[in-house]
């Protein structure tokens, strides 16, 4: 459909005005919240099909100019394809713990100088959301800045919003680094005003403002945001209940010949040492002149997120723990039933397992699953798991197949708390899953593949290689995005068939009529940031890039400046949490309110504002 069509529009058309009606109940509802995102989202596509219907029905197809098929068409428009693909692929990555291995290793090497960790972490997130999809990588960077906040004696809150930020300002740089930049390329290719945008067609103003930006954002933003307090959300290595866990050095382990400093062993950073067993003698703290032997059987304190974070890593001493039937199959024939999982259960009053020791009880033998830890409400116990005697109430954290931690619902000795229920990475897979990401990418950057293909490929190569399974490519696709972004898709077509931006785009040119095409652009721009912080950036992204492309004609000059205008100002997505899903993501281990973001968003909006109304008309020409 041409964009550019019914420019003459004189805004007598009364299914303009209702299409309008409609986005300005998609941006109230997306705003207040009172249904679901999903809902409002379904709702309009009703809405805008029942406009087509009511034109088609009363011989008015001149004014509606859109159909059925026309509202539908997003749910198989190129763009969304690429996102979902992309979702997939960010799933692949995650199940097979390809991502948090190096991000670990990295912070490993860091880890002297907590201020220079969390830098390094900051700039690895920036370079990986011009990549990847950003949810992702603020899922597994908040609770290793979280950590590291503790060590550095700082409340968290000054490096969560940090850490959205940069990653939105990472996704600005590259095609594929935000689902904005994929939908804006998307109407520019059904539009064919202008060459179609390529990997890297944004990426010099894209590193521009970033780079500006993430100055703005390393340099000043912790100090805007050091009064606030860090609330009572506990920090990961500080709270929560401590298990049991005991461990046989074997041979290869990298806890041989440790030693310990200032009475703990830094390879265990975080966990306690509780007892140490040799050759039936126990030593107990603090392990002065103590030197770690193959056959000791260690006693470790630990939460539960520290352990499961410790089975992530495959150098980590404890991840032998793991069966290396889990770690080391590649049989890419393997349902999600056969996943490693990690679970909480609770031994049930009367059970069999009351005054039994784990191995007297047969838990293990019957269940397959193997029991990791114990925690016990009352009091820390320091004794060998294979010697404690369960209790009614004793949680115990198992390891088994999905399949065989479903089977303990009907168990009537333990009762199964279905919430805790976490998959373990299965490392076998993460360089094989690095590699077809790599792939995806070199195909998309050098245009030897279309970016739909490349990532459409690049999905089922990682369903295809075992990284993931169907379910848990499912699980990577998130449904809010999706209809979002159809509804978005829908309501950018019923504007522009209408006629509606070619309206809004007349009036705005009227309103700046005789101003330097500068100013226009700067307004333009301003606009859209405003816009994408109360509705959303995929949204503000899809209704202006029409209006982008009528501005430009009317003002006789290449399209480039106002779409990549469009492209940047929709990702501008700093003043309010809701504007962007990474601001949800860290709301609440950052303990932040609304005005925090309209404190510390609102200064780096108006910069990326400014720096682009300097920087565009020297780079285009205008």
């Amino acid at each position: 459909m041409d964009v550019t069509a019914n420019l003459s529009t004189n805004g007598n058309n009364i299914f303009m005005w209702l299409t309008f009606g409609v986005i300005i109940y998609a941006m109230v509802s997306y705003v207040l919240e009172k249904v679901s995102f999903e809902i409002t989202s379904l709702i309009v596509l009703g809405l805008l099909l029942m406009l087509a219907y009511i034109g088609g029905l009363l011989g008015l197809e001149e004014q509606v100019k859109f159909n059925a098929s026309d509202i539908l068409a997003g749910f198989g428009n190129t763009a969304l394809i690429t996102i979902i693909a992309l979702m997939v692929m960010a799933q692949g990555l995650f199940q097979s713990g390809a991502i948090e291995t190096i991000t670990n290793r990295l912070v490993t090497m860091a880890s002297r100088s907590p201020f220079f960790a969390v830098l390094v972490i900051l700039l690895i997130a920036m370079v990986s959301s011009a990549f990847l999809n950003n949810t992702p990588v603020v899922l597994m960077s908040i609770p290793i800045l979280t950590a590291i906040a503790a060590q550095a004696g700082f409340a968290a809150p000054r490096l969560m919003m940090p850490l959205s930020f940069i990653c939105i300002l990472g996704g600005m740089t590259t095609l594929i680094g935000s689902s904005t930049n994929l939908l804006v390329a998307g109407v520019v290719l059904d539009s064919q005003i202008m060459a179609p945008l390529g990997f890297f067609s944004f990426t010099i103003p894209g590193l521009f403002l970033a780079v500006i930006g993430g100055a703005y954002v390393l340099l000043f933003m912790p100090y805007l945001l050091r009064n606030i307090d860090a609330g009572e959300n506990p920090q990961p290595n500080q709270s929560g209940k401590q298990y049991i866990v005991e461990m046989r050095l074997r041979g290869d382990s990298s806890l041989i010949d440790a030693k310990p400093v200032a009475g703990f062993f830094p390879e265990l950073e975080g966990m306690t040492l509780r007892m140490v067993e040799r050759y039936g003698k126990e030593m107990l703290p603090p392990f002065e002149d103590c030197t770690l032997q193959t056959g000791d059987v260690l006693i470790i304190a630990a939460t539960r997120r520290q352990l499961t974070d410790a089975l992530s890593v495959p150098d980590h001493p404890l991840a032998h723990l793991v069966p290396e039937s889990f770690t080391t199959s590649t049989d890419t024939t393997k349902s999600e039933d056969e996943h490693p999982t990690l679970a909480e259960v609770v031994v049930a009053p009367g059970s069999r397992m009351n005054m039994r020791t784990i191995y007297q009880s047969g838990f293990p033998f019957e269940t397959g699953c193997r029991v990791l830890g114990i925690q016990r409400r009352t009091r820390m116990m320091r004794q060998n798991l294979r010697y404690i005697r369960l209790a009614a109430g004793d949680v115990l954290l198992v390891l088994g197949t999905r399949q065989q931690i479903q089977a303990l619902r009907d168990s009537r000795d333990v009762l199964l708390l279905e919430w805790s229920a976490e998959n373990l990475p299965n490392f076998a897979y993460a360089n094989r899953a690095r590699l077809i990401f790599a792939m995806m990418v070199l195909l998309a950057a050098f245009n030897i593949l279309p970016m739909v293909m490349a990532a459409f490929l690049g999905a089922v190569a990682m369903l295809l290689s075992g990284a993931l399974n169907i379910r848990q490519a499912i699980r990577g696709v998130d449904l809010r995005v999706f209809l979002t972004i159809v509804a978005a898709l829908a309501m950018s077509t019923a504007m522009t068939a209408t006629g509606g931006a070619a309206y809004l785009g007349g009036h705005f040119v009227t309103l700046l009529e005789g101003a330097p095409m500068w100013v226009t652009l700067s307004a333009f721009f301003l606009l859209c940031a405003a816009v994408t912080n109360i509705l959303s950036n995929n949204a503000t992204a899809v209704l202006f890039a029409p209006i982008a492309f009528v501005l430009a004609q009317r003002l006789q000059v290449a399209p480039e400046a106002f779409v990549f205008a469009v492209i940047f100002a929709a990702n501008c997505s700093f003043v309010t949490p809701i504007a962007y899903q990474t601001n949800l993501l860290v709301m609440t281990p950052g303990n932040y309110q609304s005005k925090d973001f309209i404190k510390v968003g609102f200064p780096l909006l108006i910069l990326l504002w400014l720096a682009y109304s300097i920087f565009a008309p020297y780079y285009f020409g205008l």
